[in-house]
């Protein structure tokens, strides 16, 4: 075993530069992970207390499971690095790193390992181990190994890095009173039985120790199936407590937010939750039918009502009898279609397209608009009447920039699901993905969220992490990763604010807010000569952002 000679790693200069100390934030990132300087005494501190409540057996298990977690967010960076390197060199990433996090001195005695086959075999010498060293001053020589965190970080890195499960164990440890720590990896199926427990310790996710008891109001679960509204920020908890509360009632329920914000999902929780959850939930996207089609498509056709009617069929109103009817975009109906579902709501009948008699229909109507109703009703564009008849519970959707809270479950659930869906392995994200994710300005809310984490994880090589740059690559970001430049991401914390006196200058003007907004984006679109995606670079905002605010709500009143 000490007769081997060590391999000779690479320079580490490369690892080293990916190291940032971010003082004015107080954050410190390798690359896109955020790191800590945290003291060996505070863990060993955290050691003896578990050791103490729990016994040696379990301390053990946990800090394994920590220095696997850890080690697998390394091997998700080795996989960006060293790119015209050896199979070698790109390995020693995990050992290098390993080394200038203070963990352990690092020395590859044997290495035979081949990235196709999966073939994998090492033997390691550790020196100055913070585990070995820590545990021999607070508890003597141990009979047992004790680099239990640094055990688990080189099997969830040589894991993650080959593509299969790589269990390490410790043949000779300083802790034990040897002269340095020996260690050996291999494929978990060739270590034999006897461990089996390690395995299912750092390979098992829903493993829990089988002797520890637990709390009687506590219980032991697995994963379950995404529910199917995610978020605990305030306004969208407000938003979902009214909707809970008129679920079980008959009262019409008009969902407002702008598009992509997953008010088809509201409505569809909405039924489920209510006395109706047994019967159909039809959805009609309004915006999406011609307009000659309307009312057959609403209201049923008889035979021979029109050329090409051979048969009768019933529509949306009676399909949905007995349960909800979703009138999605339902500002985009035409004033006559308007009429005839305002008499639906008050008499509670139907009249097909070229019938002679009324028929009755109990529906619950759940509606939905990224328009604002009030303001088209202003305007003539919507009956008033039928307004106040939809807008009897309205409950307001945040859009996702006013639900920070929410995107990190948000995202970690849909990584999940499109893994599933498309047999992919589900990719990690960085916490500088994290931090991009919560600073974007996301126009196209829930939807755009979804839209881009379904193509990452068809487009994530297996083993790589997902980094902020691969989240939105056309847009700058700063050299921490925690803030970005205002191209369609919010300013961060310390971007610069307008000087006291041009704030004055602003409020003394008498101008809203509103009517500021429209003065700057028209000052921008004149300066573009019409060039929206010009005049969004002016004004720090990506092209959607802008169009969405020009079209939608200044350049139909110009």
């Amino acid at each position: 075993m000490s007769d081997l000679a060590p391999y000779t790693p690479p320079s580490d200069e490369d690892l080293r530069r990916l190291i940032r100390f971010s003082v004015d934030d107080g954050r410190i990132w390798l690359a896109g992970q955020r790191m800590l300087l945290v003291h060996a005494a505070a863990l060993a501190a955290l050691r003896r207390e578990l050791i103490a409540s729990l016994g040696t057996r379990y301390a053990r298990q946990y800090f394994m499971r920590v220095g696997f977690t850890a080690g697998r967010s390394d091997a998700a960076l080795a996989k960006t690095v060293r790119h015209d390197a050896s199979f070698f060199e790109k390995f020693m990433v995990g050992p290098q790193l390993h080394m200038l996090e203070g963990a352990v001195r690092v020395r590859i005695l044997s290495f035979a390992a081949d990235e196709i086959s999966g073939r994998f075999y090492t033997e390691v010498r550790w020196d100055h181990s913070w585990e070995a060293e820590m545990h021999r001053r607070d508890f003597g020589l141990s009979s047992e190994p004790v680099c239990w965190m640094l055990l688990g970080y080189a099997s969830g890195y040589t894991s993650a890095f080959m593509g299969r499960r790589i269990l390490y164990r410790e043949t000779a440890c300083v802790g034990c009173g040897h002269d340095f720590c020996h260690i050996v990896g291999k494929p978990l199926e060739e270590w034999g039985k006897e461990e089996e427990e390690d395995g299912a310790i750092l390979f098992d996710r829903a493993y829990i120790p089988p002797q520890v008891t637990l709390p009687s109001n506590v219980r032991a679960t697995t994963p379950s199936a995404p529910p199917e509204l995610i978020g605990r920020s305030p306004a969208f908890r407000a938003a979902l407590e009214l909707l809970r509360t008129v679920a079980p009632t008959r009262a019409t329920v008009l969902l407002t937010g702008e598009t992509g914000v997953g008010k088809e999902r509201f409505a569809r929780l909405l039924h489920k939750l209510s006395p109706r959850a047994e019967n159909a939930f039809i959805a009609v996207n309004c915006a999406a039918i011609p307009f000659d089609l309307i009312e057959a498509e609403l209201f049923g056709v008889e035979r021979g009502a029109y050329t090409g009617a051979h048969t009768s069929r019933s529509g949306r109103f009676e399909l949905a009898h007995g349960g909800t009817l979703f009138l999605d975009e339902i500002g985009e109906l035409p004033l006559p279609a308007q009429a005839k579902q305002l008499r639906v709501l008050q008499e509670s009948e139907i009249e097909r397209l070229g019938g002679g008699r009324c028929r009755k229909i109990d529906v619950r109507i759940v509606a939905a608009t990224n328009r604002d109703l009030e303001e088209a009703v202003r305007e003539g564009r919507f009956r008033a009447d039928l307004f106040y008849r939809l807008n009897v519970v309205p409950i307001h959707t945040p859009p996702l920039r006013e639900r920070g809270e929410d995107i990190q479950a948000l995202a970690l659930t849909l990584l999940q699901r499109f893994a599933n869906l498309h047999n992919r392995p589900v990719p990690s994200l960085t916490d500088r993905a994290y931090h991009a994710l919560l600073h974007y300005d996301w126009p196209g809310n829930v939807r755009e969220l979804e839209n881009l984490i379904e193509r990452l994880v068809i487009t994530t090589p297996d083993g790589m992490a997902i980094d902020a740059g691969d989240l939105f690559p056309d847009l700058e970001l700063s050299e921490n990763g925690a803030v970005v430049t205002s191209h369609g991401l919010l300013s961060s914390e310390d971007s610069k604010t307008p000087s006291s006196s041009l704030m004055d200058e602003l409020i003394a003007s008498g101008l809203t807010l509103e009517a500021l907004e429209r003065k700057l984006i028209e000052e921008a679109v004149q300066r573009a000569r019409g060039n929206l995606s010009a005049a969004a670079r002016l004004l720090g905002l990506t092209r959607p952002q802008l169009s969405y605010r020009w079209e939608r709500k200044y350049a139909k009143r110009a």
